[in-house]
């Protein structure tokens, strides 16, 4: 195969492909606010201020909902950060009634987004929706320990081919009024495959089986869908 000269110049070809790996794409969910954005700022072209607000809240709604690629590690028992952000908690705990398992405490792994974070939920690890469940709450900031027990969430339960069960839990915050997820129960999910997202800085705790090994640390930052928070026995 023909090798292109060190020195020859960039191709619209090479350009393009350089732009879609350095920008992120966008879910879905962020359209609507993107579009609004920019229809304020067409609508306010007599108005400097109008257009500014306008382009301004467009691209912050396009950073807010950027949709990263990831890569996610693959190996037996490995489990994955679900959400990109700060771990607050590595702890047992017990786990909410809504995922019917014993009121025994089990390994808790909790991550905080704050509004800078990429906020799209992936799955820990690969297997099929058996449970899902919304709790009606109430909205304190998420990065207190009472809230994953108080506040409004969306929870999955993913059991995996050896029959390992995970949970998996949106919570609402503080400013965060919605939680997305796009699964019911008998979905199939992958290791790092989006399912939801929330509006806008939120948490997210994953519920392990007795047995199951940490791998992280309080504080530490977490990629999800990359970075191993955990192995299952």
């Amino acid at each position: 195969m023909a090798r292109r000269p060190q020195n020859s110049p960039t191709t619209p070809a090479d350009l393009a492909g350089l732009i879609r790996k350095s920008i992120p794409p966008i879910h879905p969910a962020g359209h609507p606010f993107i579009l609004g954005g920019l229809l304020a700022a067409g609508l306010g072209l007599r108005w400097r201020w109008a257009r500014r607000a306008g382009l301004g809240f467009a691209l912050a709604s396009a950073a807010f909902f950027r949709h990263p690629h990831r890569v996610t590690p693959a190996g037996p028992g490995l489990v994955v950060a679900a959400a990109d952000g700060e771990i607050v908690l590595v702890d047992e705990a017990a786990p909410p009634a809504e995922l019917g398992w014993a009121d025994a405490p089990v390994p808790r792994i909790s991550t905080f987004l704050s509004i800078l974070d990429v906020h799209v939920q992936r799955a820990p690890v690969s297997g099929t929706v058996t449970l899902s469940a919304h709790t009606p709450g109430r909205f304190l900031s998420a990065d207190q320990a009472e809230a994953s027990a108080v506040n409004e969430r969306q929870s999955l339960v993913i059991r995996t081919a050896a029959g390992t069960e995970v949970g998996v839990v949106q919570i609402a915050g503080l400013v965060a009024r919605r939680i997305v997820c796009e699964v019911s129960e008998g979905a199939a999910l992958e290791a790092g495959q989006t399912y939801g997202l929330i509006r806008f800085g939120s948490r997210v705790d994953l519920y392990l089986p007795a047995g199951s090994a940490p791998a992280v640390l309080v504080g530490q930052r977490a990629v999800g869908g990359e970075t191993i928070v955990a192995r299952l026995p």
